[in-house]
């Protein structure tokens, strides 16, 4: 006798106005998906998002650091580099 399979996934529960299941509802018969699909796509979407938050204020804050810095183009990258090898 073989033993039982594992679940390869995990069932979760949460409240949501009733408006907001209509529309996950809604858009998942309108995509001909279920719902656990919609959830996947929604976290994958949330994921990228937060990514995208997290690149953008680094580089607002190295463009800060490059004005503080006097920093203003490529040529002063190089610049600073080569000052650097040169020590």
């Amino acid at each position: 006798m073989s033993a039982p399979r594992k679940r390869t996934t995990k069932i979760i529960t949460f409240s949501v106005p009733p408006e907001a299941v209509r529309e996950f509802d809604d858009i998942a018969q309108q995509e001909g998906r279920n719902k656990s699909e919609m959830f996947r796509e929604m976290l994958l979407v949330y994921q990228t998002w937060r990514e995208t938050q997290r690149f953008e204020s680094l580089q607002r804050y190295g463009a800060a650091r490059a004005r503080e810095l006097g920093i203003h183009d490529e040529g002063d990258v190089e610049k600073l580099i080569h000052e650097f090898r040169a020590r």
